[in-house]
């Protein structure tokens, strides 16, 4: 469908807050973009008996059958009703256009804009373009016409790659009583890049920046395109436009945010990244959150401590970068790495002191392990004992890790403790560490525990070794406990028969 190009667009700029949002049909896209994915009455619990049977009307009845099956029902409807109708009834567009219609006899032809909103969206989401154009002339006679229809006409068009008949309705859209401005602008140019075309935005904005100012949304959105397109290149190009445009805006962080995140996965990294987030922090500007925590585990990937550091100090002064759980376990994690114990436990400290974040079960793994490696035994143990406390538990490398390093450290209670908290959680590859335990509490002169857990590693069928029990053997004969060993022997051999 042809549409005409109106030029001499009056320029307006609107400062927005939060970008726009609009809820009409973009909540019907595949996770591709692409093949939509409607909402259906069958997935929609506790509908209202008067909305179910009308949907379950629209989508079982023959188009030519619906009116006469509708007048048959006696239902009454109100604005609400057809509102919640529409909504589920996006798979059949058509017995819908005749329901909207039926439902308009009893409303006096007085349909809210939301629900003509409705059938705009559903009509643009089939490709229904011609009969979607007529129904928006409907509107306008209505004078119901608003930027979320258009909205909804941006997003139809983009998804079914018609990028150029949005830039049209977007530049006819005085001629329908809407101001094609910079909000209009902003909306325009969210539906295309967010379907992975921010190029053609990009080309569109060198035409219309003079009729229509860009402001700092418009960036942001560019900015987020070339983020999940991963095109750090034009994002350098689009960042460099926007300075010069308008500016350093420390209330401008979404772009910064989009255009970091861009260059931490382009070819320069993390290096480059870090480069433009001094140029940005000497300006007093900052980026949003995704981007410390983003950076921050490219920083735990390349054991950076400098980097993290400066990202780590930074975000004090950022009152929307609070740190929260994701962003001390990659410190902590990162202090790890490089087996800074002090400093990694001085963050753990901190956590719940400084912002009242608390720990999980990968900070206490983190910790858990760190300790150990480092034959912190005692502050291990503590880390294990609080852990559990919480109701976290180690995982099964820790629980491996730690009963032999407890057990070669001559702390049997600890070992013990972490064995029992093992096979309560774990119920396979307990063989080797059941082993470990039995063996060192033999070699630590605890020989009427080892064979405690003896026994009870065969009860649970779990496989004693026969160098376990051969050193088992020598400790009973010397304690004077042969027969202990001869019984323990016989329930093995028959666990051997019955795993042969």
């Amino acid at each position: 469908m042809k549409i005409p190009i109106i030029h001499h667009i009056q320029s307006r700029t609107v400062l927005l807050q939060v970008r726009i949002q609009i809820t009409i049909g973009l909540n019907h896209e595949s996770p591709t973009g692409k093949q939509p994915v409607f909402a259906s009455y069958l997935d929609t619990p506790n509908l209202p008996p008067k909305v179910k049977i009308l949907c379950e009307i629209v989508a079982n009845t023959p188009s030519l059958e619906v009116d006469r099956v509708l007048d048959d029902t006696g239902i009454r409807i109100c604005t609400e009703d057809v509102e919640d109708v529409l909504k589920l009834s996006y798979t059949y567009p058509a017995v819908a256009v005749k329901f909207f219609r039926w439902s308009g006899y009893q409303l006096n032809d007085r349909h809210s804009p939301y629900a003509w909103n409705l059938i705009i969206d559903m009509l643009g989401k089939h490709c229904l373009f011609d009969a979607m154009w007529n129904a928006i002339k409907s509107m306008e006679k209505e004078g119901m016409l608003s930027l979320a229809t258009f909205a909804s006409v941006f997003g139809s068009y983009v998804m079914a790659d018609k990028v150029k008949d949005a830039l049209l309705a977007f530049e006819v859209m005085e001629q329908y009583g809407c101001s094609s401005d910079i909000v209009a602008l902003n909306s325009l140019f969210s539906a295309i890049c967010r379907d992975g075309k921010t190029v053609d935005a990009k080309d569109f904005l060198k035409i219309v920046k003079a009729k229509v100012k860009p402001d700092a949304d418009t960036y942001a959105i560019l900015l987020e395109g070339w983020e999940k397109e991963q095109d750090a290149v034009n994002a350098r190009r689009t960042f460099d436009e926007m300075v010069g445009e308008i500016g350093w805006d420390p209330n401008n962080f979404p772009a910064y945010d989009s255009f970091l995140n861009a260059l931490l996965k382009g070819s320069g990294g993390l290096r480059e990244a870090m480069r433009f987030f001094n140029i940005l922090k000497d300006r007093g500007c900052y980026p949003g959150i995704r981007f410390f925590k983003a950076a921050l585990n490219e920083c735990v990937a390349n054991c950076d401590i400098e980097a993290a550091k400066l990202l780590w100090d930074s975000m004090s002064v950022h009152d929307d970068c609070k740190p929260d759980i994701e962003l001390y376990n990659s410190m902590i994690c990162l202090y790890s790495n490089v087996q800074d114990v002090d400093q990694a436990t001085r963050m753990f400290d901190e956590m719940v002191f400084n912002h009242g974040v608390f720990p999980d079960s990968q900070t206490y793994n983190i910790l858990l392990q760190l300790l150990i490696e480092n034959m912190k035994l005692k502050e291990a143990q503590q880390m294990f004992t609080e852990m559990v406390k919480n109701e976290f538990v180690p995982t099964h490398a820790n629980c491996c890790l730690a009963v032999r390093v407890f057990v070669g450290g001559g702390d049997p209670y600890s070992a013990i403790k972490v064995w029992k908290c093992m096979i309560e959680n774990y119920d396979s590859d307990l063989e080797d560490t059941g082993n470990i335990l039995v063996g060192g509490l033999r070699d630590l002169n605890r020989v009427p525990e080892a064979v405690k857990y003896a026994d009870d590693m065969l009860d649970r069928r779990i496989k004693l070794t026969t160098a376990t029990l051969a050193r088992l053997r020598q400790g009973l004969a010397k304690a004077g406990k042969g027969a202990v060993y001869d019984e323990l022997l016989k329930k093995w051999e028959l666990q051997e028969v019955r795993c042969s």
